[in-house]
């Protein structure tokens, strides 16, 4: 028995899909976050290679803020989140925040 695909049906679902909102996380500098730490947090959470962490680090530093990635909103929440627990365990005032792309 031959397979009978009918288009109109792909296209509904297709038309049903859409992609999902992403958002920048973004971490803020401060004077008291050390630049190791933040590195540490780069590979850790958002598992940037040591060079990629390292030019993200220095774009916080210089520029007061640095963009870490683009995710959907459940993934952005939560790596803000690891951001602010691990910061908050190591006792850094380190700042992750997150906004619509």
């Amino acid at each position: 028995m031959a397979e009978h695909f009918d288009s109109d049906i792909l296209e509904q679902v297709d038309e049903g899909l859409k992609e999902p909102d992403m958002y920048r996380v973004l971490l803020l500098n401060d004077d008291y976050t050390t630049q190791d730490f933040v590195v540490e947090v780069l590979v850790s959470i958002f598992h940037k290679q040591p060079v990629d962490a390292t030019r993200i680090m220095m774009d916080v530093h210089k520029k007061g803020r640095g963009i870490v990635g683009l995710y959907p909103f459940d993934i952005a929440s939560t790596k803000v989140k690891q951001v602010k627990d691990l910061a908050s365990l190591r006792e850094f005032p380190l700042k992750c925040v997150m906004e619509q792309a």
